[in-house]
Formats: C-alpha cells, sequence, structure tokens
C-alpha cells in the first residue's frame, strides 16, 4: 500500500485514480476541486467545511446527525417549481415535463443569442460552451430515443457529442473540435426535440413497464435490452441538468460582457 505522510503534493492531479479505502488524516484540501468522483460511504469526521460548493447527486447524506436529502429537495422544488415534472410516473406527465423542458430550452436559446456567436463557444471554469451543450444533447436524444427506445442502430448526427469520459465507440461520432454555429446546431437539436415530442405523444401507460429489445451492432448505449422508463429519464434528466448548467455559465459569459 502506498503511503504519503508529510508530502506536499499541492497542485497535484490525478485521473483514473483508484482511493477506495483509502485513509485522509491531518489532510489540507482546501481549494481542491472533484469532478466526477464517487463518494459513496465516506466518513467525514472532525472537518471543516466552509465555503463549499457541491453539485452532485446526493442520498442519504447526513450532517451531524441530520439527513439532508429531504431539506435539499424539498426547496430544490420551491426554487425550481418545473424540476417536480422531471419526475414523471405515466405518460401524461412525460408530455407534460416535455412541454415544460421545451419552453424553458426556448428562454435559454434566446438569452444565448443575445451573446456574441463567438462567446458560444467559450468554455466556463472548463465545463462545456454553450454549443457543445447542445451538441451534447443532440447525442443524448440519438442514443436513448433513437437508438435504445427507437430501435435504429446508427441513429447519429455528425455533430453530436458524447460525454467525455465514454471510449471512442465507432460509428459514433467523436468531433471536439467541430464549431458549428448555433442555428445549424439547433436545427439538428430541433428535429431530436420533434422526435421526442412525437414518441411522448404516442406513449401510453403500459409501455412504461416494458424493455427495450437489445439494437444489433456497435455503439451507445451497449447493445442490451433496458427498462423504457430508464431510456425516457434519462433524455429528461439530461435536459432539465444541462440547462441548468447553461444557464449558470451564461450568468458568467453575461456578467464578463
Amino acid at each position: 500500500m502506498t503511503e504519503f505522510v508529510k508530502e506536499n503534493l499541492t497542485g497535484a492531479r490525478f485521473e483514473d485514480v483508484h482511493l477506495t479505502g483509502a485513509s485522509f488524516h491531518d489532510v489540507d484540501l482546501s481549494g481542491a476541486r472533484f469532478q466526477l468522483v464517487d463518494l459513496s460511504g465516506v466518513t467525514i469526521r472532525g472537518a471543516a467545511l466552509v465555503d463549499v460548493e457541491i453539485d452532485a447527486q446526493i442520498e442519504n447524506l447526513r450532517i451531524n446527525g441530520v439527513d439532508v436529502v429531504p431539506l435539499v429537495e424539498a426547496e430544490l422544488d420551491r426554487l425550481q417549481p418545473e424540476r417536480a415534472k422531471m419526475r414523471p410516473v405515466d405518460a401524461a406527465g412525460y408530455r407534460e415535463a416535455w412541454a415544460a423542458l421545451e419552453r424553458l430550452w426556448d428562454g435559454t436559446v434566446e438569452r444565448a443569442r443575445a451573446l456574441p456567436a463567438e462567446r458560444l463557444h467559450e468554455r466556463v471554469d472548463g465545463e462545456w460552451s454553450f454549443v457543445e451543450t447542445l451538441r451534447h444533447l443532440v447525442f443524448a436524444t440519438d442514443a436513448w430515443i433513437g437508438r435504445a427506445a427507437l430501435g435504429d442502430p446508427a441513429p447519429w448526427h455528425p455533430l453530436g457529442l458524447p460525454h467525455d469520459e465514454m471510449p471512442d465507440s465507432p460509428p459514433v461520432p467523436r468531433d471536439r473540435d467541430a464549431r458549428p454555429g448555433l442555428d445549424e446546431i439547433l436545427a439538428a437539436r430541433g428535429e431530436r426535440q420533434a422526435m421526442v415530442r412525437e414518441y411522448f405523444a404516442r406513449l401510453t401507460d403500459d409501455q412504461l413497464t416494458t424493455s427495450t429489445a437489445p439494437v444489433e451492432g456497435p455503439g451507445y448505449p451497449a447493445s442490451e435490452s433496458y427498462p423504457l422508463t430508464r431510456c425516457l429519464r434519462a433524455v429528461v434528466q439530461e435536459e432539465w441538468l444541462h440547462r441548468l448548467y447553461a444557464e449558470r455559465d451564461l450568468d458568467v459569459l453575461t456578467s464578463t460582457g
């Protein structure tokens, strides 16, 4: 077992590193950044958490003996009135959620149009640019609706952008250097939004209890059977979360004018 005792690792970079079961004692993590980390089962005692920002999927988080998750969830639902709609339980709920998402995204796109075109390719704090975010949503729709739900083995638009952690999976396109204009990527996205809208219009409650048939051929997601709700929720959550990220970054781009 590797030990680091009285070492100065300031500015060190850990990527694709396994620290499962590691022990940290008298460690200074001030200013550290954690992205795409699994902290399940972590115990933190005798710590100082001041000016900390956590953006994560949180379940069963106890702080000083109190499970704070219900408090956080209730406050998020209060601050974001449409958020509760993103947990649909029937076909009508999926239609309502998608209508809300399209309406919210219309406002976000309108806000983005007020910025110079080159700023929509600008990354904030290392996150995807606005155009890259739209490209990723094209990919997500192709993956979970076009391929998994509708059974098209290769529904890919060439401008789709997979998540960075996904290994190259031909024939899934991954052109990180593409810089389409806003209207070009919105045209591709509009086709995908219409595809989901039409799919949800035909959706029945009985279908929500079924699973998809495995799709032949390589791609993403893998050629397996998935509960249909897994596919539909993936698209709804991607749309909801990435709009929040986009709005957050538009705040920065607008304020730095």
